[in-house]
C-alpha cells in the first residue's frame, strides 16, 4: 500500500474537539505532497489538528485564491504543452472537479507522509508550512509572471509528477455526509 497526501475541501476549518461539517473529497497523490498539493494549501496556510489522526499534521489554506494559483500555473505550464492530448485532459479534470467540490477551505492531511521520514511529524509539518510551501507558491508566481522560466520548464518537462493526481469524490480516506 502506498503512503499517500490527501486533499479535502470544507466549509469550516478542523479544530481541536470537531471535523467541519460538508466535507468533500479533492485528490490523494502517492508517496509525496505534490507540487499541485502544495499550491492549493498556499493562500492563507495554517497547521490545524488532522482529521485522520492525533497529532496537529493538517494544512488549511484558502479554496479560491489557492484553486486560482494553481489555474493560473496550470495555464502557464501549458503554453509549452499546447500539443499534448493528455496534459489537456488532466488540466480539464482537475479544473472541473476544483468547481464540483468547491467549498471555503482546502484541507492537506500530510500523516502518511510525514511519518515515512522518521522525524518529528509535527516539526516536519511546520517546516512544510513555513518553507516548502511559501516557496512552491512563490516559484509558481513566478513563472507565471513570466520571470522564472527554468523552473517552469522543469515543471513542464515533468508535468505528471506535480499535477496528475488521482482526484475523485471518494478518497482512501471519505467523510460520510
Amino acid at each position: 500500500m502506498a503512503n499517500r497526501s490527501y486533499l479535502y475541501s470544507a466549509d469550516s476549518m478542523p479544530n481541536a474537539t470537531e471535523i467541519p461539517k460538508g466535507i468533500r473529497c479533492i485528490s490523494e497523490h502517492n508517496w509525496d505532497i505534490p507540487l499541485a498539493h502544495k499550491l492549493m494549501v498556499g493562500r492563507g496556510t495554517t497547521i490545524v489538528p488532522s482529521m485522520i489522526w492525533n497529532p496537529p499534521i493538517g494544512i488549511a489554506a484558502d479554496y479560491a485564491d489557492g484553486a486560482a494559483l494553481l489555474r493560473d500555473l496550470l495555464s502557464a505550464v501549458g503554453k509549452g504543452l499546447e500539443d499534448d492530448a493528455e496534459f489537456a485532459e488532466c488540466v480539464a479534470r482537475t479544473t472541473a472537479h476544483l468547481e464540483k467540490q468547491q467549498a471555503k477551505y482546502f484541507v492537506l492531511e500530510t500523516g502518511e507522509i510525514v511519518s515515512m521520514s522518521g522525524d518529528d511529524p509535527a516539526a516536519s509539518v511546520r517546516r512544510l508550512a513555513s518553507e516548502d510551501i511559501p516557496d512552491a507558491v512563490a516559484k509558481a508566481e513566478a513563472a507565471i509572471a513570466g520571470q522564472n522560466d527554468e523552473w517552469l520548464a522543469s515543471v513542464r518537462a515533468d508535468w505528471q509528477t506535480h499535477f496528475a493526481s488521482f482526484y475523485s469524490e471518494a478518497l482512501y480516506f471519505s467523510f460520510p455526509g
